[in-house]
């Protein structure tokens, strides 16, 4: 058997504002960097106030990274400047690779007033900054669901769970992506790779860790484990709702200014100089 992963730390989302006004809740960032390298932020939008959103994300650029878009309720009309377009729906998920560089617009819709989704920024380490710009769109009903015997409930987005295998592929810092829901007094096991950065995200509810004291982790929490092969997440008297999410560390400098990620402020300096020169973008 091998070592159970032990909660390294604990972090409470923020409000925050972005966009043209959009009000979410920021589990990391900017400021975590190289906390959970690969990964650079995770935003959490969730509101029944159309005010809080409708303004959503107007035109901007992005180079050197991975956005990857989860929604739950309501939708996200994205458009670029390679003519792409479409909606992500409830349920579905959009992985969208910037490489070397992509402009987009996100603008959210609502049900019933309600939007809620998540965002997550994953580096791309320096030998694919430069790799050409690719989405993959993945429709709810393309989303494996494992159920075991009520007590737990996994939605495979990427990576592996069981014998299932996510839909999204070829990411390149190999990636897992979770979407995992713990019945009341049940217990999620998974085995995670030895040497990969591994946090959960909890969103509905709350969890425990038995291998790390049986503490509380309430909704809002991104908690991070420290090294090993296996992890253990459970439920008490109510059910609990989490993002599970692993990958590859890259071990590079990060430099990032807004919606770029490179490696030195020269780089940064180039993309934003191409961006107001009208040469940013590199394939059409």
């Amino acid at each position: 058997m091998g070592k159970y992963r032990e909660v390294d730390r604990v972090l409470k989302s923020k409000p925050t504002i972005e966009g043209a006004g959009v009000h979410l809740k920021r589990a990391f960032g900017y400021y975590e960097v190289p906390l959970l390298d690969p990964f650079l932020l995770l935003d959490d939008f969730h509101s029944d106030n159309p005010d809080d959103y409708i303004a959503g994300f107007p035109w901007h650029p992005h180079r050197g990274i991975e956005t990857v878009t989860y929604m739950l309720h309501g939708n996200m009309k994205h458009q670029d400047s390679m003519g792409n377009s479409g909606i992500i729906k409830g349920g579905e998920i959009q992985w969208m690779t910037a490489g070397s560089g992509i402009i987009h617009s996100e603008m959210p819709g609502q049900d019933k007033g309600l939007l809620w989704g998540f965002q997550l920024w994953t580096n791309l380490p320096a030998s694919n900054k430069f790799m050409n710009p690719r989405y993959q769109d993945i429709a709810r009903d393309q989303i494996p669901e494992v159920s075991l015997n009520d007590a737990v409930t996994v939605r495979v987005l990427c990576g592996e769970y069981g014998k299932e295998k996510g839909p999204v592929r070829d990411i390149v810092v190999d990636p897992e992506y979770l979407d995992v829901t713990v019945s009341p007094h049940s217990t999620f096991k998974h085995s995670v790779k030895k040497g990969y950065t591994c946090f959960a995200y909890v969103y509905e509810g709350n969890v425990y860790t038995p291998s790390s004291g049986n503490k509380d982790f309430s909704q809002e929490t991104v908690v991070i484990f420290k090294d090993g092969e296996l992890l253990e997440i459970s439920a008490k008297a109510h059910a609990g709702r989490f993002l599970l999410v692993s990958g590859k560390p890259i071990g590079e400098p990060v430099a990032w200014r807004g919606p770029i990620v490179m490696n030195t402020e020269e780089e940064l300096d180039i993309a934003f100089e191409e961006y107001r020169n009208g040469t940013f973008i590199k394939n059409r």
